[in-house]
């Protein structure tokens, strides 16, 4: 499984949706959307600042992971950047291949 981490931003029907459901409600809402997806959610914390959610979830792949966050987007009471996330181990594998590659103006 891949995991990726979600920054939510509530608009202002999703804040007013928040008040009235509570934060619980939201966090089965999106545990719902990724089980039925095959994913499962590692974990959910609200924030205060520039996002109001962070959200850490295993799905099967890019496309599944995709799939949710067009779902979440497209509802227009949140907006979610998703960031792919990697182990120790797949950094490792990354600097284990030496790709040859000439930067610009070289």
């Amino acid at each position: 499984m891949a995991k990726y981490l979600l920054q939510a931003s509530y608009t202002a029907e999703g804040v007013k949706g928040l008040l009235k459901d509570g934060g619980t409600a939201r966090v089965n809402a999106a545990s719902q959307l990724l089980t039925a997806l095959g994913g499962t959610v590692e974990s959910f914390y609200f924030a205060l600042g520039s996002s109001d959610a962070y959200v850490v979830v295993d799905m099967p792949d890019n496309a599944t992971m995709a799939a949710a966050v067009f779902a979440v987007n497209s509802s227009g009471a949140v907006t979610a950047n998703t960031t792919v996330l990697l182990t120790a181990e797949e950094v490792d594998e990354a600097c284990a291949k030496s790709p040859a590659y000439q930067p610009p103006g070289s």
